[in-house]
């Protein structure tokens, strides 16, 4: 794993004009060899947009796959350059900052958000600009684990693993912004079936009590590429009368309609679907 973050590192200071033809070199290859997460996405993109042509949905797997090749590089940015080198090189804006000023207030921001595939970069230009605490989730690769909680470090306050709901719930009651996706299939756990692109999926309904409990404020950020900027949108999510279901299902209404205004963007190579329609479905 050292040899590989070594390498990693110097793809991602190479000149930055050539950031995008790796990408898409990378994008092209997995395409080719990552068969099995190239299944898994045509069968999502095939479920979740079934009035495209079959042409239309390949075309949308091969963009997917330019933009997965593309993390590659956004990822190593987040995690191995400095503030002051993506403050210089990296063209970004975040509109609704003014949300997450807690100065005035003590209370937290839940800050939830969609798996795009640049949402290393997202979380650490963000992490820039504001204090903000994070909610992850393990790998299989300690070493893996390492690179990335170290990577996540050089800007975010601290992380926490998911499993943890008692340390990031701590943070939020002490009045701290605490970014959170979930919008992945993490079993039966603490959810339930909700629709997502008109299908059933399993979807955490746990949001609703956190806001309560920790008495902290509901956001939602949303990030895309316009042209070679990356913009990142914050917006407040009103719960007011909407039951732990409800409020899951609003999450979800919200995301879809994000994912849909740049759906090449999101991360399709994730079983999504695996709870409610089998692990089969994949394969």
């Amino acid at each position: 794993m050292k040899i590989i973050t070594i390498l990693w590192q110097g793809l991602c200071h190479l000149p930055t004009s050539w950031h995008l033809p790796i990408g898409k070199f990378f994008g092209k290859l997995l395409m080719i060899f990552a068969k099995n997460r190239r299944k898994i996405a045509q069968s999502n993109i095939s479920l979740c947009f079934p009035d495209l042509s079959i042409n239309d949905q390949e075309e949308l797997l091969k963009s997917n796959f330019l933009f997965l090749g593309r993390s590659i590089i956004d990822t190593g940015i987040a995690w191995f350059w400095s503030d002051a080198k993506i403050e210089e090189l990296i063209d970004y804006e975040i509109f609704g900052l003014d949300l997450l000023s807690v100065k005035n207030s003590s209370n937290g921001n839940l800050i939830i958000f969609k798996h795009s595939q640049h949402l290393e970069l997202d979380a650490r230009l963000l992490a820039m600009n504001a204090e903000v605490y994070g909610v992850s989730r393990s790998h299989n690769s300690l070493s893996m684990d390492k690179v990335q909680n170290k990577g996540r470090l050089s800007s975010m306050k601290d992380t926490v693993d998911k499993n943890n709901p008692r340390r990031f719930m701590k943070w939020l009651k002490d009045g701290k912004n605490v970014l959170y996706a979930i919008d992945q299939d993490y079993g039966w756990d603490h959810s339930v079936r909700l629709k997502f692109f008109n299908k059933e999926a399993a979807t955490i309904t746990t949001i609703k009590k956190i806001i309560e409990i920790t008495k902290s404020n509901l956001l939602f950020i949303n990030s895309y590429y316009h042209k070679n900027k990356i913009i990142l949108e914050l917006e407040q999510i009103n719960s007011l009368g909407l039951s732990d279901e409800e409020l899951a299902q609003e999450v979800n209404n919200l995301m879809e309609e994000k994912i849909l205004l740049h759906p090449a963007e999101y991360l399709w190579a994730h079983r999504r679907f695996k709870s409610t329609l089998g692990k089969n479905f994949y394969r």
